[in-house]
């Protein structure tokens, strides 16, 4: 069986290849579209999805986190939420490439001292982190639809590209 880090690298690497070609597609001029009044605005949506990887590190390189202060990034253009997907894609390769024992070992989320939940590693990165990235992802592709933007194609064509 290959390491972990085999195997969740190059799954990064893709995630954030997708990802980026999503947030390029968002209109400059929509930044503060919600698709509802308790939705995510499209910047929101778009910083929250670069910010994601940023958990990578939170989880391989601590073993607990405390997130009562935790600040979503508050980027104002899509170039600069691109950078910090980019900036974040390297630091969240750098922190996957450990040994196998380190995905092991309990990681604990925390609010005020009090344990929220804790598992091994890797089950946060799969359950909690990299599974975020498609998810909001095909948020996202669903704003973009809404407002008449092409979606591009992720795991195979989509209906704008054929």
């Amino acid at each position: 069986m290959p390491a972990y880090k085999e195997i969740l690298i190059p799954e990064l690497q893709h995630e954030v290849a997708l990802t980026e070609k999503f947030l390029r597609r968002i209109p400059e001029d929509k930044l503060d579209w919600k698709a509802h009044e308790k939705s995510f605005s499209l910047i929101q949506l778009a910083n929250h999805l670069a910010d994601i990887l940023n958990w990578i590190p939170g989880t391989m390189d601590v073993d607990e986190l405390d997130i009562s202060k935790y600040q979503s990034p508050k980027f104002e253009t899509i170039d600069e939420v691109v950078d910090s997907l980019n900036k974040n894609a390297q630091a969240a390769a750098a922190a996957l490439d450990k040994e196998d024992s380190e995905y092991h070992k309990t990681w604990a989320m925390k609010r005020e001292g009090a344990t929220l939940f804790s598992m091994p590693k890797y089950q946060v990165l799969r359950a909690m982190v990299l599974n975020q990235l498609p998810h909001h992802r095909a948020q996202l592709g669903v704003y973009l639809r809404l407002l008449d933007v092409p979606i591009p194609a992720t795991y195979g064509p989509s209906a704008d590209e054929q």
